[in-house]
């Protein structure tokens, strides 16, 4: 029998962990799973024999070194920062490991050593990053190979809140980590158009949002990602003109965000004094410019908002009377905290996951255009359209590991046939299909 250990019971694991219980008989696995949260990992297990719920600490070195030595693989679904002493461990003792995260310059560090124990630690394998690589290399792949070039790509993913449980301004609810969404463009945006490179800092990239339309869905806002530049090398188009990689909110989010943005209610990097006794509406106040008018109109004038942008703001509670009750706080974390409550997947919500690849190219002369979309939808709360994107594609690759039909070493993410090719393939047995139009 063969141990999969899951560190991390959240909300993208539900996919995942129900995947290799239901394969576990059939390939003689055991899974366990370890969280923070007893009730979480329980949920996760249910009934099923081959299954462990067990409390995991990652702090505990004793624990983590012996769960992580008594695996055949492990599985790290905790936030990305944490995934660096986990891939320490793999490789001290042996054990390959596979996450949904972007590779780290922690997880860079460590290649070396995993290649001379003959440890894959495959990441990148959930949705974005994951399911956009493999589907996008995939059609280039193809392009190649049939001798044309590359002139322009755009890639562009989200996860949102399905049109039937959407029942607030901003057709938005948290299918993931809240502190991600919330944290999400810091930095400066960088892309490459028509062969010169484009910075959009953080204060503009709300602003600047563009309009893309998927067919049958309707249209899009669209923010550039912070890095565009990298993925040149990982997909082999390094002398391409035009590369963005963006993510995807419905209509009208981007402009009323852009109001938190210019507030400073999503900074991360301070912390306030007795927000415990503060509202919410003293701690606008605080931020905003004295001046005269309500804290609407100050607001508004600020972000050069409109009326309806300025409902959505207010519809958050943003500047409500209510007490923030939170001591030691950053604005971000005030944030996140009246966000959790507004924008949580109510009983029997559906989410929705939204991709979208351009890729433009010449050949035999002739410019050409293929749109490849993917729109999935979630059965409830709990089986999000998100766990199942992020969940099933690392599911899939560690069957792949665990019954030798994927091997290798070292750092790796999932552009590879061998690796993209079957996992795609078994992807569209679970609903998770691309449409694509050529032009």
């Amino acid at each position: 029998m063969k141990t999969i250990l899951v560190i991390g019971a959240g909300r993208s694991s539900s996919a995942l962990i129900n995947y290799l219980l239901v394969n576990s008989e059939s390939f003689d696995w055991h899974v366990r799973v370890g969280d923070v949260n007893l009730t979480q990992a329980n949920e996760r297990v249910g009934a099923n024999k081959r299954g462990t719920a067990f409390v995991f600490d990652i702090n505990d070195q004793q624990q983590r070194e012996t769960e992580i030595k008594g695996a055949d693989i492990v599985v790290s679904m905790l936030p990305a920062f944490m995934h660096g002493q986990v891939a320490e461990d793999c490789v001290l003792f042996g054990k390959h490991l596979v996450t949904a995260s972007y590779v780290s310059d922690k997880m860079k560090s460590l290649d070396a050593d995993a290649r001379a124990k003959g440890v894959i630690l495959l990441n990148e394998i959930g949705l974005d990053p994951g399911i956009d690589h493999m589907s996008a290399i995939q059609i280039i792949d193809d392009i190649r190979g049939k001798g044309g070039v590359m002139n322009a790509f755009y890639s562009y993913c989200g996860g949102l809140v399905a049109p039937e449980s959407n029942d607030n301004p901003w057709g938005y609810k948290f299918s993931w980590n809240p502190r991600n969404v919330i944290l999400a463009g810091q930095g400066t945006a960088q892309y490459i158009r028509d062969g010169k490179y484009r910075y959009l800092p953080y204060q503009r990239l709300f602003s600047e949002a563009k309009s893309i339309t998927v067919d049958g869905h309707g249209k899009f806002d669209a923010y550039a990602n912070r890095d565009s530049l990298s993925y040149r090398a990982v997909y082999g188009l390094e002398s391409i003109p035009t590369m963005l990689r963006g993510t995807l909110r419905h209509s009208g989010f981007c402009e009323a965000w852009n109001v938190f943005v210019q507030l400073g209610i999503t900074d991360d990097t301070w912390k306030l004094e007795d927000a415990a006794n503060m509202t919410y509406a003293e701690l606008a106040a605080a931020l905003l410019p004295e001046g005269k008018g309500t804290l609407r109109e100050r607001l508004a004038t600020l972000a050069g908002a409109t009326g309806t942008v300025m409902d959505m703001v207010e519809w958050t509670g943003v500047l409500s009377d209510a007490k923030i009750g939170m001591s030691n706080a950053t604005p971000a974390q005030v944030l996140q905290k009246l966000l959790e409550e507004k924008w949580k997947l109510k009983s029997g919500d559906k989410d929705m996951v939204v991709m979208q690849h351009i890729f433009e190219y010449t050949l035999n002369g002739k410019q050409q255009k293929i749109t490849s979309s993917l729109v999935v939808k979630g059965d409830d709360e709990v089986h999000t359209a998100m766990a199942k994107t992020v969940g099933l594609p690392a599911a899939i690759a560690i069957k792949m590991i665990l019954t030798g039909k994927y091997s290798g070493s070292g750092v790796t993410v999932p552009v590879k046939k061998e690796l993209y090719e079957p996992v795609l393939n078994e992807l569209k047995e679970h609903g998770i299909v691309f449409r694509e139009t050529q032009e």
